[in-house]
């Protein structure tokens, strides 16, 4: 193995050491809002998301410090959702179809941003 693929996977493991991992929103009761009560509490540190988080319906104009998504991640019609904040990973695909975002950004803008493994919706 090469010094450079070994030097990159310390760091990564590294920095996933440092991110609170959270297997569901289920486990607070599906509501957005509770589970960014709890990260306050915790110093807002930053966080991934098991599965599939659906957000179609939230009042967030940010994803603030949740830097991974396991599976999908809905943002569908969210007119008030502004930002993908510190967000570098989605697991399946990512619907910004009729946020903000979709009139702002194009599919390879936001695959520069983010790495998505599945499909980008923007419209």
């Amino acid at each position: 193995m090469k010094i450079e693929n070994i030097i990159r996977r310390v760091l990564r493991e590294e920095q996933e050491e440092k991110i609170l991992k959270i297997p569901s929103l289920k486990f607070f009761n599906n509501d957005w809002s509770i589970l960014q009560k709890f990260l306050e509490s915790q110093g807002n540190p930053r966080y991934s998301i098991g599965g599939n988080l659906s957000l179609s319906e939230a009042k967030i104009e940010t994803l603030g410090n949740l830097v991974r998504v396991e599976g999908n991640l809905d943002l569908y019609g969210n007119k008030s959702f502004q930002s993908l904040g510190n967000l570098e990973y989605v697991g399946g695909w990512l619907d910004l179809s009729h946020t903000p975002l979709s009139e702002k950004y194009t599919e390879d803008d936001i695959r520069k941003m983010v790495e998505v493994v599945g499909n980008v919706y923007l419209y």
